[in-house]
């Protein structure tokens, strides 16, 4: 084959190239994940952390990338450790403590920040409502006695016998109120 010929085949092919194959590919998506544990206290949560991505399709290494930081029970390396993940520009924070969603939320207003904690958000001045967290931070919430209500109101409404389970919550809930956490009333 000639020079010409070779030129005009591989200009040919490349002008007949479909224009989405040549358009350049999105960059893998990065989650931060940033935790005041250790890992290794982190283990069966971050394997259900994995199983959950996997349902969804997002597979570490193949499609997805993480980036972990541990603050191993140093809660004072949070902020430096969340600053450096928004220095890497990651997709998304994951944050697993009250510590860690705090610094995260300090370090960056634009990054999404998804946290799992035991204390009311609202309270804390995290997001505005539950049902509308607003700004860039939203999550799980356990623990609270907002939620810990409303499910005992829908366990009653789908198991109208289940007095027994009411009777020991509002045991608990009325020896919350005289220590002065008081939750709200139901009416189950």
């Amino acid at each position: 084959m000639r020079r010409r010929e070779f030129i005009t085949l591989v200009g040919g092919a490349a002008a007949a190239w479909p224009l989405p194959a040549r358009a350049q590919q999105p960059a893998m998506p990065v989650v931060g994940v940033l935790s005041a544990e250790w890992p290794n206290l982190f283990s069966d949560r971050l394997r259900a952390f994995h199983d959950g991505l996997r349902e969804t399709g997002y597979v570490e290494g193949r499609n997805l990338a993480i980036e972990y930081r541990w603050a191993e029970g140093q809660n004072d390396r949070l902020p430096a450790l969340a600053a450096e993940l928004v220095r890497h520009q990651v997709t998304v924070i994951v944050s697993t403590s009250t510590p860690a969603v705090l610094a995260a939320r300090t370090a960056t207003t634009t990054i999404p920040i998804v946290f799992f904690i035991a204390v009311d958000p609202v309270q804390l001045g995290l997001v505005t409502s539950l049902s509308r967290p607003g700004g860039n931070l939203t999550g799980v919430v356990t623990l609270n006695v907002e939620v810990a209500a409303k499910r005992l109101q829908l366990l009653h409404e789908l198991v109208p016998t289940a007095i027994r389970q009411r009777d020991e919550y509002r045991s608990c809930r009325d020896d919350n109120e005289r220590a002065g956490s008081g939750g709200p009333r139901t009416g189950t």
